[in-house]
């Protein structure tokens, strides 16, 4: 397991080459989330696959926060979700003005799990309403994909629920505790907080979020698609309509062209061995990859798909 350091500490590389002496903060997620397993996995790849550089994963509140640290230069490689990149260059919602990043690749799609504790009455995001809810931490991209599907459903997320910004981690705690009622979790599939809920109360429910995709789509565009989770994954029964939402790896864009291609290079070459950490890594694909608008890729990175073909 790569160890973890604190982003401050962790000292960025971001401009230099391949050669001059790299130390790489990956800025993930929560350690029972993918971004955070993903990223130990690639932090050990890049440091064992590009000469003198040393990678290392760190904790964050994932999307919103990633783009932060790259942009203030605390981080080097971020994980986000696509509908939060979009709106970190375009100096939206959560972003007061564009921020200074550039695209990798997009790597896999999130699943949106609206999770109801055992014994609560629901079926649909619009049956939240007057219930205890968390969120997902603050500064991450589950709070922006959270309120919007609220909205969405007709449910203001400040005033129509008791509100509450829970890591994963501590949303499963809760849930297990009986102190929430419900909450959000955007990531892939299997995510190891939600594997544990479901083992140890297997009368949790994920609800069908099928409904309010359209309005969604309507309000934010096409980056929100359908999907469907497969619930043996979670040892359970049955399928449940969610929404999904991209995943793309982000680069300050100031990194230097030949980094940013040796981390691309990387990404994709060393698949086998990232899809043995985490069975997500098994979507990467060159074609997919480049379809990361509205970011632009870096141009490291754009070069690697230009000698692919």
């Amino acid at each position: 397991m790569v160890a973890v350091a604190a982003l401050a500490v962790a000292g960025c590389g971001g401009g230099g080459g391949g050669g001059a002496g790299n130390r790489l903060s990956i800025a993930t997620g929560g350690t029972t989330g993918v971004y955070y397993v993903y990223g130990g996995g690639l932090a050990k790849q890049l440091s064992s696959s590009i000469a003198n550089t040393q990678a290392t994963a760190s904790v964050t509140s994932a999307s919103i926060e990633n783009i932060k640290l790259l942009a203030s230069g605390k981080a080097d490689i971020g994980f986000s979700q696509a509908d939060t990149a979009a709106d970190a260059v375009n100096g939206k919602d959560s972003f007061t003005a564009k921020q200074p990043i550039k695209a990798l690749a997009r790597i896999y799609d999130n699943y949106t799990h609206v999770v109801a504790a055992p014994g609560v009455e629901a079926t649909k995001v619009a049956d939240l309403k007057g219930k205890r809810v968390s969120l997902g931490p603050a500064n991450s991209g589950t709070q922006v994909v959270a309120r919007r599907m609220l909205e969405a459903a007709g449910v203001n997320p400040d005033t129509d629920i008791t509100k509450q910004q829970l890591s994963i981690n501590e949303s499963v705690q809760a849930a297990k505790d009986g102190t929430i009622d419900a909450f959000f979790w955007v990531g892939g599939l299997p995510t190891a907080g939600i594997t544990d809920l479901a083992a140890s109360k297997p009368d949790m429910k994920l609800l069908d979020t099928g409904d309010v995709l359209a309005k969604m789509q309507t309000t934010y565009g096409q980056q929100y698609v359908p999907l469907d989770v497969d619930m043996s994954l979670y040892k359970l029964e049955g399928t449940v309509k969610t929404v999904g939402i991209a995943n793309v790896l982000l680069v300050p864009d100031k990194m230097s062209e030949q980094l940013a291609y040796d981390i691309t290079k990387t990404l994709f070459e060393k698949k086998t061995e990232l899809s043995a950490v985490h069975p997500e890594a098994k979507k990467l694909d060159v074609a997919l990859g480049q379809k990361v608008e509205p970011v632009q890729l870096h141009p490291g990175a754009a070069r690697y798909y230009k000698e692919k073909g």
